[in-house]
């Protein structure tokens, strides 16, 4: 990928480009992004214009062989690590053995189709979408390994490593010296969406640049013009993503998703509203059924979307609030009848429950509380 194939983030370009002419590279850099902000194809234009022989005018050529290789993301010197575990696609081996060269085929794929896919979509594709991954200590041998051997197109070596907030102790430890020092033109890559729960002794090795969501003219903008979004909708997704392409995608692929948690909101909003505890723990019922554990985070990530909305409605704020036409008068009717102390409090107990659930705790007791927590609340 070049540079000039992503749009926006203009500042993170310059950064890159300037490491990349001046030779003063951080050996270690964690790129903190909302999800699907860009961070990835942010850095492997960046991998593929520090190989490229014939870079020019701040980019890659995009025709040398070296380029072509990161087009197609075979080049030998980088290596992919993601989280991982056991499943439909990793045949007999036990969770502990699995790395992210399992899933190197499913993870091209992807990335090729969508670099700016979510946790969700790579979960998707490896077909372990209800398990709670991790980074594991067979990971970090197969790192070590490789590291230890020298490139293969005597250039840089690099390891592009999605959220280190998913190792475990066990594996940091092993990899903190390689990460502190690693081998001559050795470089680690990492992209985190929480950089709160990185581990410090990872994070304060690492030079942190920040990839900001886009401005929402300008997303609405790559919308219309580079995935023919009518521009109505790309306005309304603009604002609703966040500033974020990835999720923009996806809430546009999944239309239908969409209008069936809006429906399970609305009855749940409902059910409190009018007090009535059995219908309120019917939707908490229908929560846990939602069949993988990354859609009920992605439910959760939903339920605190709509809280906001209702909260900026009721601040006198609907030019922020980014309600779709659709939505328009569900919320507003939700504005009016939701007491005003709500939507924070619905936020705290919401991101409780996203923490739970990456705790791997049962979702029937999780949503159950979720809802009896959001009836006292009201």
């Amino acid at each position: 990928m070049r540079f000039c194939e992503i749009k926006g983030h203009e500042d993170v370009k310059k950064v890159l480009v300037a490491m990349a002419d001046s030779g003063r590279i951080p050996h270690a850099t964690l790129f903190y992004e909302n999800e699907g902000c860009g961070a990835f194809p942010l850095i492997m234009a960046f991998l593929q214009y520090l190989a490229c022989p014939d870079r020019h005018d701040g980019d890659s050529c995009g025709e040398c062989p070296s380029c072509n290789k990161y087009r197609k993301l075979i080049h030998p010197d980088t290596h992919f690590v993601f989280p991982t575990n056991a499943g439909s696609k990793s045949g007999k081996l036990a969770a502990k053995d699995i790395t992210s060269d399992v899933y190197a085929k499913e993870f091209r794929e992807l990335a090729l189709s969508n670099p700016y896919f979510l946790e969700a979509d790579m979960s998707l594709a490896f077909g372990i979408e209800n398990k709670v991954c991790d980074v594991n200590v067979a990971e970090a041998k197969s790192i070590l390994d490789k590291l230890s051997l020298t490139a293969v197109e005597d250039g840089w070596k690099a390891v592009v490593f999605f959220q280190p907030e998913k190792m475990n102790i066990q594996t940091a430890n092993k990899l903190l010296k390689v990460v502190e020092e690693p081998p001559e033109k050795t470089l680690f890559l990492f992209i985190t969406h929480n950089p709160d729960k990185v581990l410090q002794t990872i994070f304060s090795r690492c030079q942190s640049l920040r990839v900001l969501p886009q401005d929402k003219e300008e997303l609405a903008g790559i919308l219309v013009e580079d995935y023919e979004v009518e521009q109505d909708e790309a306005y309304a997704q603009a604002g609703i993503s966040g500033g974020s392409l990835g999720v923009a995608l996806s809430a546009l692929r999944d239309n239908s998703a969409n209008q069936s948690s809006l429906d399970l909101f609305s009855d749940l909003m409902n059910a409190l509203l009018d007090r009535d505890l059995q219908a309120a723990l019917e939707c908490g019922e229908a929560m846990a059924s939602i069949d993988t554990r990354e859609r009920q985070k992605a439910w959760c990530a939903f339920m605190t979307d709509c809280f906001r909305k209702i909260f900026m409605i009721q601040q006198g704020l609907p030019q922020i609030a980014y309600v779709s036409e659709y939505e328009r008068d569900l919320f507003a009717s939700l504005a009016k009848r939701c007491p005003r102390q709500l939507s924070r409090k619905a936020l705290d107990l919401v991101d409780n429950a996203v923490m739970l659930l990456e705790r791997n705790v049962s979702q029937k007791i999780l949503f159950c509380d979720l809802v009896d927590r959001l009836f006292l609340s009201i």
